[in-house]
């Protein structure tokens, strides 16, 4: 889906991407919504489907028009910080403990994350480029406000459901730059604006499906095979090379957000099943 966004941000701009793929998205799910007889949430689950489609939609925003400016296995890579940004927002937002370990991983994240930043520096790209790896690092602080608010989310509505509200609400948004920036895609672009959507549809719920059924630290690490389709598809579609240091920042970020999870699966399991019901 982000290799699918870059070659549509090329061709008809970061603004209409975003906008067409939120509006076919949201056709799409309200033919679901009908087809499967899905109940109107309720207005708690609204405020929650709300603040998720607020905070994606500028997450969304950052990260694409940062994937216009770098290649995508290292946009993806610097994107990976974002599990352990959440621990962070966690302990200001919901009071929860940052143990030793927890630093100790924050400070490897963090190593990752300069080691990509040096690389790209060294490798003499221009400004815009770097302004598109702080566009990632701010994408990756939403991304972490999103993971906290995806697992209540997952447990209160259907993955239909959780992927319409996502394309309304965002769809509400980009409308306001509408009257200014919209343009009719060509019939050229159209395909890729349904592939899009569809694509991002389907991974939406596809990922509510799995974060109500199962914790986030027991997910997050699958992502991080993200990294190595980032690395082919840049290579075969947009013929990106893959660095080093790309690979070598990326690694210390994946060990660090690892040792995270680790830590706190097991100070769940220390403090008993009912600590970990809570939790879910």
């Amino acid at each position: 889906m982000d290799a699918a966004m870059k070659g549509l941000g090329l061709a008809i701009g970061l603004y209409n991407a975003l906008f067409w793929r939120a509006a076919a998205g949201t056709v799409l799910g309200l033919a679901l919504m009908l087809l499967t007889r899905q109940r109107w949430p309720a207005r708690r689950v609204l405020r929650i489907h709300l603040l998720r489609g607020t905070v994606v939609a500028l997450m969304a925003g950052f990260f694409f028009w940062a994937l216009l400016r770098m290649p995508l296995a290292e946009a993806i890579a610097l994107s990976f910080i974002a599990p352990l940004i959440a621990l962070y927002l966690a302990a200001l937002l919901l009071k929860e403990r940052v143990g030793r370990q927890a630093v100790v991983a924050s400070l490897l994240g963090l190593a990752g994350v300069g080691i990509i930043l040096s690389g790209r520096v060294q490798g003499g790209y221009g400004a815009d480029a770097l302004l598109g790896a702080g566009a990632v690092l701010m994408s990756a602080v939403l991304f972490a406000w999103n993971l906290i608010i995806q697992r209540q989310q997952a447990q209160l509505a259907s993955p239909i459901e959780v992927a319409f509200f996502q394309h309304l609400v965002m769809l509400a948004i980009f409308a306001i730059g509408a009257p200014f920036w919209a343009v009719v895609p060509s019939a050229k672009a159209v395909p890729l604006v349904l592939l899009c959507a569809t694509l991002a549809f389907t991974s939406l719920a596809a990922l509510a499906w799995a974060y109500a059924r199962a914790e986030a630290q027991r997910l997050i690490p699958v992502e991080y095979s993200a990294f190595l389709w980032a690395a082919l598809v840049g290579w075969v579609a947009f013929g990106e090379r893959l660095t080093l240091a790309t690979v070598a920042g990326a690694m210390l970020i994946i060990v660090g957000c690892l040792i995270a999870t680790r830590t706190k699966r097991t100070d769940a399991f220390d403090q008993g099943p009912h600590v970990e019901a809570g939790a879910a």
